[in-house]
């Protein structure tokens, strides 16, 4: 097989480059920028292209497969030229779907918790001895890579709602059609895509009805809209697995776990992360791992990367880095970190950076998300905004939003930092949530600084 990939440099798009170079397939590839650490790994493998740009002379009939990453266009020269000739252009999705039509499918969708209940199950399957490919958003302990494309006989999907390239706007969950299909819950997120709730929901109503035939839905039964949908959209060849909260108590801010009367002490917390793990537990059970087997995989589970993961740690003073913010994602994060620690003050800085999460008509959606911490700023930098080609965005716009008394809005780098630098962080909690990076601030090295005080 001969594989091209236009905007090779992109963070899955170069995993699943990789996977299919050790599967034996001929790469080659193409981009107009490429980061570390994509630049790196390409380069140990012989990917990197040997220039950047696009070339059409790398597009030919000999191809077998041309795969298309979100951040090439509609006119980039390649496409231009694959169309020409009548080649087949896959999104990435698509291309997964091609490699695993004879695989057991599990994607696991839903508007928050994906990555996390993908880690999950895979941590467990990798721990039962099960043979597995996968597809995550996230880096994970244990895993080379993000994508990894074998024979095995069993694919496990984190299924994304975002359009799946620049010529396919169609979700990319639509077209992985699972075998078991894990909803986490929704909850309005990419309005620059999405810009009604009900166009939203839409798209997890078509994902029920691409559901194979005799399939498993597990679902959670604590999301109201979640709930409602599957019971107005319910099909009779589906087998239906509710999901809630699992039994649990919290012990010296250690969460201790009974399923089926096996018991095991978390390295994870919070009702975020009990709810993704009552729904990996149904998954690896369908899959034949036994409640014991998974008891004592999921009890050193640690976390993806990047969700409530530990910055900097010392007796009295805990900083966690989370890519939380959406709304839902960002409420869970504090809920869960003054559940654990209710004796500890919470404080909380949250970065717009989203297009979501930088437009006026979206702060509603914020209202309650923080409302848990002791203190709390919203940041968002002028570059941001300019970046995605949107208007300001009024510091009373986000207080009506949040409606948090006492919320700190801050769009400089310096002023969040001078902010930072008020606290006493004795017996204090501090969770860094964004999907940026706070325009370049250092958040590690005052991670560090303040757990050694």
């Amino acid at each position: 097989m001969e594989v091209h990939f236009i905007a090779i440099g992109g963070s899955v798009m170069h995993q699943l480059a990789l996977a299919l170079k050790h599967k034996g397939y001929k790469i080659t590839g193409s981009d107009d920028e490429i980061f570390e650490p994509a630049s790196s790994n390409l380069a140990k493998e012989g990917l990197l292209p040997a220039a950047t740009g696009w070339f059409p002379e790398n597009i030919h009939a000999g191809l077998d497969a041309i795969i298309l990453g979100m951040h090439a266009k509609q006119d980039n020269p390649e496409v231009l030229k694959a169309r020409e000739l009548g080649l087949k252009i896959y999104s990435f999705p698509e291309y997964i779907f091609k490699e695993s039509k004879n695989k057991t499918r599990v994607v696991v969708g839903g508007s928050h918790g994906k990555t996390t209940t993908t880690a999950m199950i895979m941590h467990v399957l990798r721990k039962a001895g099960k043979d597995f490919d996968y597809l995550v958003g996230a880096r994970l302990e244990g895993f080379d890579q993000s994508v990894d494309i074998t024979d095995a006989p069993v694919i496990v999907c984190e299924g994304d709602e975002y359009p799946a390239s620049a010529i396919e706007k169609r979700p990319k969950f639509h077209f992985l059609f699972p075998h078991i299909a894990i909803l986490t819950g929704i909850a309005w997120d990419h309005i620059n895509v999405f810009p009604t709730f009900d166009f939203y929901l839409d798209q997890f109503r078509i994902f029920i009805n691409q559901i194979e035939s005799g399939g498993l839905l597990i679902f959670n039964e604590t999301d109201p809209v979640l709930n409602d949908l599957i019971h107005e959209n319910r099909r009779t060849d589906l087998e239906y697995q509710p999901y809630g909260l699992p039994e649990y108590t919290i012990e010296s801010g250690s969460t201790l776990l009974t399923l089926e009367n096996e018991k095991a002490r978390l390295s994870v917390f919070g009702n975020h992360n009990l709810l993704n793990l009552h729904a990996a537990f149904y998954t690896c059970k369908k899959l034949g791992v036994n409640t014991r087997t998974f008891m004592k995989a999921i009890s050193n589970f640690t976390g993806a990367s990047k969700r409530l993961e530990v910055l900097a740690k010392s007796e009295n003073v805990t900083v966690f880095r989370d890519f939380a913010h959406a709304p839902s994602k960002v409420k869970a994060t504090i809920d869960a970190v003054k559940q654990q620690y209710p004796d500890r003050k919470l404080i909380a800085v949250l970065e717009l950076h989203t297009y979501s999460s930088l437009n006026e008509q979206f702060m509603n959606e914020y209202n309650g998300a923080l409302d848990k911490a002791d203190e709390a700023s919203v940041f968002y930098s002028q570059h941001a905004l300019e970046l995605k080609r949107l208007p300001a965005l009024p510091e009373e716009k986000i207080k009506q939003g949040f409606r948090k008394r006492g919320l700190a809005v801050l769009n400089n780098r310096q002023d969040l930092e001078k902010w930072l630098q008020s606290f006493d962080y004795i017996n204090t909690n501090l969770v860094l949530m964004s999907s940026g990076n706070y325009d370049g601030a250092d958040m590690l090295t005052f991670a560090n600084l303040i757990a050694k005080k």
